[in-house]
Formats: C-alpha cells, sequence, structure tokens
C-alpha cells in the first residue's frame, strides 16, 4: 500500500516538473510586445529584428520613397514657389534620411520595399491630374497628414519623458520668448531597448524627428497660406 502511495506521488512530481518546463519555455519563446523579437534561454534570437522593427521599417520606408517622389513632382509642377523649395526640401532631406534607414535594414536582415503600395500610388496618380493652386492646396494637405503620421511613428521609438521635454524646450525657444542664459538645448532621446536592432531603429528615429517635426510645422504653415490664396485668389 505504502510502495504504491509513493509511486503516485513521484509520478505527480513528474508531471509538475514538465509542466514547469513547458511553461519556463513558452515564456522563453514569447514575442518581445514591443519589437515583436521571439526570445529563447539562450538568447538565440536577441540580435534580430522582431516583427514590430520590420513593420516599422517597411511602413516608413514606403512613405518616405512616396515623400520623395511627390517631391519632385511638387519641384516641378508646384504654382507657388514657396511650394516648390517645400517639395525639393523633401527630396533632399528623405533621401538622406531614407538612405541611413535602408543601411540598417540591409545590415539587419529587413526586406526594403521595392515600390510604392496602393494608397501611396493612388495619392501620386490623383496628384499627378492636378495643376497650378488645385495641385499646391492638395499636395500641402497631403503633405500636413504624411508627416504627421511620420512624426506619430517616430515618436513611438523615443523615450516618453525626454520627448515631452523636448518639446517644451522648443516651445520656450519660440521667437518672441526668453531663454535663460547658458541653458542647454534638450537632445532627443531613443527609447531604450536590449535588442541591438531595435536599439538601431530608434537611434534613427531619434536623430530624424527634430526634422521631420520642423517638416510639419512648415507643411502646415505652408497649407494654411495656400488654402487662403486658394479661396480668396
Amino acid at each position: 500500500m505504502r510502495r504504491n502511495q509513493f509511486l503516485v506521488i513521484a509520478l505527480a512530481c513528474s508531471l509538475i516538473g514538465a509542466c514547469n518546463r513547458d511553461h519556463g519555455n513558452q515564456a522563453a519563446n514569447a514575442p518581445n510586445p514591443d519589437t515583436g523579437a521571439v526570445g529563447t534561454a539562450g538568447n538565440a534570437d536577441k540580435n534580430k529584428p522582431g516583427f514590430g522593427d520590420k513593420d516599422f521599417v517597411q511602413d516608413v520606408a514606403k512613405a518616405n520613397t512616396a515623400e520623395i517622389e511627390l517631391g519632385r513632382m511638387a519641384s516641378e509642377r508646384a504654382a507657388d514657389p514657396e511650394v516648390k523649395k517645400f517639395g525639393q526640401m523633401m527630396v533632399d532631406d528623405h533621401t538622406q534620411a531614407g538612405d541611413k534607414l535602408k543601411a540598417i535594414a540591409t545590415d539587419t536582415g529587413i526586406e526594403w520595399p521595392a515600390e510604392l503600395d496602393g494608397k501611396f500610388k493612388d495619392q501620386r496618380d490623383d496628384l499627378a491630374k492636378k495643376q497650378a493652386g488645385d495641385f499646391d492646396h492638395d499636395y500641402m494637405t497631403a503633405m500636413v497628414n504624411a508627416h504627421q503620421d511620420l512624426v506619430d511613428k517616430l515618436e513611438s521609438r523615443i523615450d516618453k519623458k525626454n520627448l515631452t521635454e523636448w518639446k517644451a524646450d522648443k516651445k520656450n525657444r519660440e521667437p518672441g520668448k526668453t531663454v535663460q542664459e547658458g541653458a542647454k538645448t534638450v537632445e532627443i532621446v531613443p527609447e531604450k531597448s536590449d535588442n541591438p536592432v531595435t536599439t538601431r531603429i530608434n537611434e534613427w528615429a531619434a536623430t530624424v524627428y527634430p526634422t521631420a517635426y520642423a517638416h510639419l510645422e512648415s507643411a502646415k504653415t505652408l497649407d494654411s497660406a495656400v488654402k487662403r490664396r486658394h479661396t480668396n485668389p
């Protein structure tokens, strides 16, 4: 009788141990909620891009390519000299930023989109039909929306507390406001990660964020001016 009881207890312990091992393996192989990377007990996948990293790079790459194509169009077809100038700035700045992101994608094995997706193709084709003031109006509206989307994506890769401080510092340095002598400019800080691939992408995002934010502000100002002229020719 005692022997049977001992066997039952031993069997139960064995089953509990197996369950604990399975649970541990599942936890080790669960995807990282921030990057989508799948880890293992030996960190075999720690240096690989996660699903979140791939989606971010590919989404930004498509948007960046669209900015360049539309910028070329604006630099050639816009009626307003300021819109032409803005379009050329898009070509120059987004080409530089895109080349750096593409280098990261190449180094880390993230597929780079070969062409625009349907949404951006439709936008390009629609703008190609517009002329003069109509083109300027629709292009600048598209630029406000596109840069708002880009800024939102970049902010997901930046330290949130630092971003709040950066925006407050930027506001304090607007024309007409007194800046304390010797005050240091707040620099953008990327979100921390223990994944080297995610770290590189976050650092890229932090580097380009001030330019993207400036583009958004410029686009809003120019869009308002173009709409006023479009409404009251």
